[in-house]
């Protein structure tokens, strides 16, 4: 629809003012030629919105890349289908069933159908190989599935699968589109799409979660208002109480998220396997990995594992030493792991007591694999360091901070490595 111009001018009121002849005759003119205009974009935004009205096709936002509306997603038709173990069911959007819409017939509706059914059949069988599966399928996060011939977010933009919010809280719909799994191949071979769908379930898990979120972090960090423990604190806090005071770190200075965003527009492993993985959005992969890292981060603080064998770990968390921990893409160099320490003369003072510390990064180089002097080798089992779990990469990350997170200044460690950091 063609916006208005609030800054046009507009013909002036000429009721009850004498005017000359000629100037009567040219705002005469002048109102033909807007009434005329009016009346064609009148014409033609009827023909538009009759046009939209047709297209069968399911419009949503997607996860991160622009507002989210909430509601209840689109009308459905039908009554749904049911996947056994599964308090959700699967609609076809409404207008399905009617005249064929972006190359998909009835057969290939059908065909979409059934596949999702089957693909989400495997994922239930196979739940504990999903965790963010399992996490939606516990918290009943998702409020249903529906299929529609195409599906598109408010600019336009078509996507494979589009998750949105519905207006109960904790509670998303997973929009997926026919004709891109009809395009990509994956009607009647749900087995192949099992795992691409469980992809997925990183935003059901993510957009259900009405937790408060984590501020994002930008210039100046909160540095009076991080809650900075002494290292007795800390040995005697709980596992649990460890953890929550590790999600205010989040909104106040600890930073999951290199920098530069190396990941962004990179290709992604999924856990356990080597072959790279073509991200949907230009921030999948940056987003995925931060997950990821923030569940290891919690695995750290929590378990009693890593309090007895890398307590150091354990309390550089959560006495103000780290201040980032991301994954990288560092093509430069071949090591998969790396603790960057600003030299003493750039020590910061933090939290309420004025805690003086030298902020420390841990680096995680996404592509390279664990060398055999390296002290995590053996829990990463020849992986890349992107295709490892969560408890792998904690221990990973665990280990890294014991042996080289260090009490004195590191200058000479820093100006190698500025050398090297991600443009």
């Amino acid at each position: 629809m063609k916006a208005i111009d609030p800054h046009r001018q507009t013909s002036p009121n000429v009721r009850g003012v004498k005017i000359p002849r000629r100037t009567a005759r040219s705002l005469g003119a002048g109102l033909l030629i807007i009434l005329s205009r009016v009346a064609s974009w009148a014409i033609g935004a009827g023909t538009l919105a009759g046009a939209l009205f047709f297209v069968p096709v399911t419009q949503a936002n997607h996860q991160g890349h622009s507002r989210h509306t909430d509601g209840d997603g689109p009308v459905t038709a039908g009554a749904g289908y049911s996947i056994p173990g599964a308090s959700f069911q699967i609609f076809l959007a409404q207008g399905s069933d009617s005249a064929e819409g972006g190359g998909v017939t009835q057969g290939d509706r059908d065909a979409a159908v059934e596949t999702v059914r089957g693909a989400l059949a495997v994922l239930l069988q196979h739940r504990a190989d999903y965790p963010r599966v399992e996490e939606s399928l516990k918290k009943e996060a998702l409020a249903r599935v529906v299929i529609a011939p195409t599906v598109v977010n408010d600019e336009g933009k078509a996507f494979p699968f589009l998750v949105t919010r519905t207006k109960e809280p904790g509670r998303v719909i997973l929009l997926i589109s026919a004709s891109s799994l009809k395009e990509k191949g994956y009607l009647h071979h749900p087995d192949t799409l099992a795992p691409v769908l469980a992809r997925e379930f990183q935003w059901v898990a993510s957009k259900a979660d009405t937790a408060p979120k984590p501020k994002t972090v930008s210039g100046e960090r909160m540095l009076k208002a991080a809650p900075i423990h002494t290292d007795q604190d800390i040995a005697a806090l709980p596992g649990e109480e460890r953890v929550r005071i590790l999600q205010q770190l989040f909104d106040t200075y600890l930073r999951t998220v290199d920098d530069q965003k190396s990941l962004d527009g990179q290709s992604y492993y999924e856990v356990g396997n080597t072959a790279l993985v073509a991200p949907t959005h230009r921030d999948s992969t940056t987003k995925l990995y931060e997950i990821r890292i923030r569940e290891a981060l919690q695995h750290i603080v929590r378990e009693p594992f890593f309090w007895e064998r890398t307590p150091k770990a354990v309390r550089s968390l959560l006495n103000g030493k780290v201040w980032n921990v991301a994954f990288v893409k560092i093509d430069q160099r071949d090591w998969a792991t790396r603790t960057r320490v600003l030299p003493e003369e750039k020590a910061i003072m933090v939290g309420a007591r004025d805690q003086r510390v030298q902020p420390a990064a841990i680096l995680v180089n996404t592509y390279r694999t664990a060398a055999p002097d390296d002290p995590f080798y053996p829990d990463t089992r020849g992986l890349p360091m992107g295709a490892l779990s969560a408890d792998q990469l904690a221990r990973v990350i665990a280990l890294e901070i014991q042996h080289n997170i260090q009490e004195k200044s590191m200058t000479g460690h820093v100006a190698q490595d500025e050398l090297t950091a991600p443009k």
